[in-house]
């Protein structure tokens, strides 16, 4: 069975760091990487090295936080379903094995 890795993005300073994560993690092979980004995290979507991460994880953002920036889907690699409420993150906290902020 998979371990799983929950990413909390809060931030619009990591992407680097963030991309790294999830490229180490996919080398693992077993370690399933879901990130939910909000408040600030929401404008790393339009950076235009967001789309690195698509296939690297599974991504959802706050759907408040990102509207609140002026920001409009849609995002390569976010679904019209993953535009969620901080009721994700909560979930996020409670389905992984390990949760890491940035």
């Amino acid at each position: 069975m998979a371990r799983t890795l929950g990413i909390f993005v809060t931030s619009d300073k990591h992407l680097d760091k963030v991309i790294d994560l999830c490229q180490a993690a996919r080398k693992k092979q077993d370690v399933e990487v879901t990130i939910f980004f909000s408040h600030l995290g929401t404008l790393l979507t339009q950076d235009p090295r967001f789309v690195e991460l698509e296939g690297l994880a599974n991504m959802a953002l706050c759907n408040v936080g990102f509207e609140s920036h002026g920001l409009k889907p849609p995002v390569t690699a976010i679904a019209v379903l993953d535009y969620a409420s901080q009721a994700r993150n909560g979930e996020l906290i409670d389905d992984c094995d390990r949760y890491v902020v940035f």
